[in-house]
């Protein structure tokens, strides 16, 4: 007999998950309803600022015509769930249809945080999380003229580099003293910091943004920084982080984690037997997290189990990722400490075009992670050492 999946959610993660249910489910046991909030089937939202830059809606979607074609799913763009009964084993859509369930899988992602400062709702401010979002920066933007972005981590980062292709003048606000701080050290972010500074942009970390100030008609004039700092901008950027997207009405409630999100264990089961959470609403063992490659691997893991085949729980201490940021090439591999003294470290640097550290466990000496910044070994080819002790040519593979 043929089971419903209901997939709240159609980004990068539902739509993972929903890709591969059907490609696993061989025997067609699953009828899948995908329910999307946007109007638009998932997309690359990891490369929104191409975007912003000219690229066309069809080249970021994820969707492929067999997908689209296949009679066990249906797919319901821009109908999104109101409401979940976990008793009826029901959810209720925002066009007032009520749709049955064997199993739920939450895939709500996450919304843009934007910090409580005065002046956030002027006219010309934004945050990037949709295209629609994009639509509406780009059509603030004016090439020479100043821009703020709030936030130097990863969005920030490639909001900046967005506006800079465009013509911009942007400057990047972030309240830790470096760049990427949730990924990068210090000396790392230097490397980061240098290549900025080469491309034009302007940088300003260690303060917050105290106010965005008005101009004529209502729309962003300047920001004012804590430290007394006044830029000109004529758009400010929100890209501060982002928060899980628990909100939704569910009744019974399911547990949340510390920091928001559904929480979960390391198999994405919350505590009612029928119903899952992935990416990044998921509070896996009450940790959120916020990348999309963890997100694919939950994904993953959920459908394996659904599907019957064998599933390993997620892992999250691997937080390994490769990037492109400003033309520098930014990596992280294996696993870094989360307090003191439970790994020895140890740095490589080449002045500021390149830096590569490693993380040991005291006592063996095994390879735990590491970060790269510039032109460095790639993180390929040092992966398959995690977990033993690095080769005698560690310093080549990491500087070569």
């Amino acid at each position: 007999m043929t089971r419903t999946l209901v997939i709240i959610g159609h980004g990068m993660t539902g739509h993972r998950l929903a890709d591969t249910v059907r490609t696993l489910d061989t025997a067609g046991d699953w009828h899948l309803i995908v329910l999307g909030e946007e109007r638009d089937p998932a997309y690359d939202r990891v490369h929104l600022s191409a975007y912003l830059r000219g690229r066309g809606r069809a080249e970021l979607s994820l969707v492929g015509r067999e997908f689209l074609r296949d009679r066990r799913v249906d797919l319901y763009p821009g109908q999104p769930a109101v409401h979940v009964d976990r008793t009826a084993r029901t959810v209720l859509t925002a066009a007032g249809e009520e749709i049955g369930y064997d199993a739920l899988a939450l895939a709500t992602g996450s919304r843009s945080f934007v910090p409580p400062v005065p002046g956030r709702e002027l006219r010309n401010c934004f945050v990037q999380r949709t295209l629609d979002d994009v639509d509406a920066l780009r059509a603030a933007v004016h090439r020479g003229r100043p821009a703020v972005v709030v936030g130097g981590g990863l969005l920030g980062l490639e909001a900046a580099h967005g506006l800079l292709l465009l013509g911009m003048r942007p400057s990047i606000v972030e309240s830790a003293h470096h760049l990427m701080p949730a990924q990068l050290d210090a000396d790392a972010a230097r490397v980061l910091q240098h290549g900025a500074a080469d491309l034009g942009l302007g940088l300003h970390c260690g303060t917050t943004v105290a106010s965005v100030d008005a101009g004529p008609a209502g729309a962003v004039r300047s920001v004012t920084l804590a430290d007394g700092t006044v830029l000109d901008a004529d758009l400010v950027i929100f890209a501060a982080g982002i928060r899980p997207r628990d909100d939704l009405a569910v009744s019974p409630s399911l547990e949340r984690g510390e920091r928001g999100g559904f929480l979960v264990d390391a198999f994405c089961r919350t505590a009612d037997e029928h119903v899952w959470a992935v990416g990044e609403c998921a509070a896996v063992l009450g940790r959120c997290h916020g990348l999309i490659a963890p997100g694919y691997r939950m994904a993953e893991s959920v459908a394996r189990q659904l599907t019957g085949h064998p599933a390993e729980p997620f892992d999250g201490t691997d937080t390994s990722t490769t990037l492109k940021l400003l033309g520098v090439h930014v990596a992280t591999f294996g696993s870094a400490p989360v307090r003191d003294g439970e790994a020895i470290d140890v740095a490589f640097s080449e002045g500021m075009t390149r830096y590569a550290k490693v993380f040991l466990q005291p006592g063996s000496g095994i390879l735990l992670g590491g970060i790269l910044a510039g032109e460095t070994g790639s993180r390929t080819a040092l992966a398959p050492h995690v977990g033993r002790r690095p080769p005698a040519g560690l310093e080549q593979l990491l500087l070569p």
